[in-house]
This record gives structure tokens, sequence and C-alpha cells, in this order.
């Protein structure tokens, strides 16, 4: 899931089209998480939590 193609840079920021990508891809794989029952619920967290 690509946005913009790769344009060869010296530069080492990232662009709008970098952000972009690596916030789909991260996206994408919580997407796949819910799917796949792979999420803690906030109860769990807040007893994490609570722990520390």
């Amino acid at each position: 899931m690509e946005l913009a193609q790769a344009v060869k840079s010296y530069e080492s920021r990232y662009t709008i089209d970098n952000a972009m990508d690596i916030l789909l891809e991260k996206l994408d794989d919580s997407i796949d998480d819910v799917e796949n029952n792979r999420v803690q619920t906030i109860d769990d967290a807040w007893e994490e939590i609570d722990v520390i």
C-alpha cells in the first residue's frame, strides 16, 4: 500500500509520503490484529497499569 513512488534523495528527513506510508502500514497491522483477536481489552490494560 504505497502512496507515492520513492525518489532517491540524500536527505535524512522523512517526507509526507514517507510518513503516510508508515502510518498506513501501522494502521493495516492494527486492523489485522483486531481481525485476529490479538488485542488487549481496556480493563486488562488498566490492570497492568495499576500494577505499576
